[in-house]
């Protein structure tokens, strides 16, 4: 069997690099890559021969001859592994199956209490995703690794849940593991706004450097795309807005003395206690989301201050970080056009003219799907970047090596 752990004698002579490269999708022969590396043919020939055993490349025509046998063009092969994503939500729970270029192939979504705990909402995941992998005819031996997004604090280097607020039962536990004993792959587990902006930044904008998905719904997050990385801070708590304690500031209702968290203030549940207090009807965020839709005035008028108290926020963070995109998210967002302007008219007034001369303030474009696309992005780069820890994990076809011709 031929086994994608043989890489990790080569990793230091650039086999990652070279699929790095051929990850666009445009086919070439081993010339063309010796023309934009610079590397010896020989080196080429060894390394493309490599990725080809592995199945990860393969061939794709032969270019034009300028005497003698066309030469054969290869090409990156997305649908050679599957990746597993799984976007955990405090209310609803996503499985899919993806190919490595984030493809979405199918995928499964149902209602769920993140307070079951992990055993129940584990539980779930694991036989939706054994189900999808048996209806797409893929053997266990395809799958690259698994991707879960969590709402909640996420020590990086473990997988594990810290602290989280809306998740009783989980802190601490060791989510790759349990996972591991089904799927023995890689599992990369992070909180579900780096997901958000990870699939947003690399499906919406690809060209913008500095970037952050702001989520309101049960709670609010963000996550943070600078230099066109994923910032997750020391320990992975970065862009946990939720709990900025919010002073008084002018554009508030609030009592000059109330500083509560922002999550307190403008989530899903707090704009449903406040219209709660004026008569209305509502305990969730889906209420909140229901009654904007349905043109009421008091949820209409209580989501727009939440986005002006959001945007109190977001703009001192304008301020230190200078994005150029917030993409704002998220059941509430999804709501209608009131968070978003609150959002606006705040960061505008109350950020630095430099800050904002660029800045573009935008719904998020991305569906219910964004968490499962932001968790099968995360395996794949770090399945696929030069010198990865999954190379040793990961099992390729048993098919022979076969030498692609010059």
């Amino acid at each position: 069997m031929v086994e994608l752990s043989r890489l990790a004698a080569t990793r230091a002579s650039g086999v990652g690099e070279l699929l790095q490269l051929l990850r666009d999708g445009v086919p070439r022969t081993k010339a063309e890559i010796v023309d934009l590396t610079g590397l010896s043919r020989s080196t080429v020939s060894s390394r493309v021969d490599a990725l080809v055993g592995m199945g990860l490349v393969g061939p794709a025509g032969e270019a034009a001859s300028s005497g003698g046998r066309p030469p054969a063009r290869i090409a990156f092969l997305p649908s050679s592994r599957v990746v597993l994503a799984i976007d955990l939500g405090a209310t609803h729970g996503t499985v899919a199956i993806t190919d490595l270029a984030g493809t979405l192939l199918d995928h499964a979504t149902t209602t769920l209490d993140i307070a079951d705990g992990p055993d129940a909402v584990l539980d779930w995941a694991t036989t939706t995703a054994l189900d999808l992998m048996s209806a797409s005819g893929r053997p266990r031996s395809d799958l690259i690794g698994v991707g879960v997004g969590v709402p909640g604090p996420v020590e990086h280097e473990t997988g594990r849940p810290i602290n989280p607020p809306i998740m009783p039962g989980w802190d601490r536990f060791d989510i790759p593991a349990r996972l591991r004993t089904v799927f023995d792959v890689p599992v990369l587990v992070d909180n579900d706004v780096n997901l958000l902006a990870l699939g947003e930044h690399a499906t919406a904008w690809p060209d913008a450097d500095d970037l952050v998905f702001v989520k309101v719904s049960t709670g609010i997050g963000a996550g943070i795309v600078s230099s066109g990385t994923l910032q997750r801070g020391a320990q992975g708590s970065a862009g946990d807005l939720g709990h900025v304690h919010v002073p008084w500031h002018p554009g508030t209702e609030r009592p000059v003395d109330d500083d509560r968290d922002l999550e307190g203030i403008a989530s899903g549940p707090a704009i449903a206690a406040l219209l709660r207090e004026r008569g209305v009807a509502a305990t969730s965020s889906t209420d909140v989301v229901s009654l904007v839709r349905q043109g009421n005035r008091e949820a209409h008028d209580l989501v727009r201050q939440a986005g002006r108290e959001i945007g109190a926020v977001l703009a001192s963070l304008v301020n230190l970080l200078n994005p150029s995109v917030i993409v704002i998210g998220g059941s509430i967002a999804r709501a209608g056009e009131q968070l978003i302007a609150g959002v606006r008219e705040t960061v505008y007034r109350r950020s630095i003219p430099l800050a904002t001369q660029h800045l573009t303030i935008v719904q998020s474009r991305s569906d219910e799907t964004a968490g499962v696309a932001g968790a099968a992005i995360l395996v794949i780069q770090d399945a696929l970047s030069p010198g990865s820890r999954t190379w040793d994990a990961v099992r390729a076809d048993p098919s022979p090596v076969t030498a692609v011709a010059d």
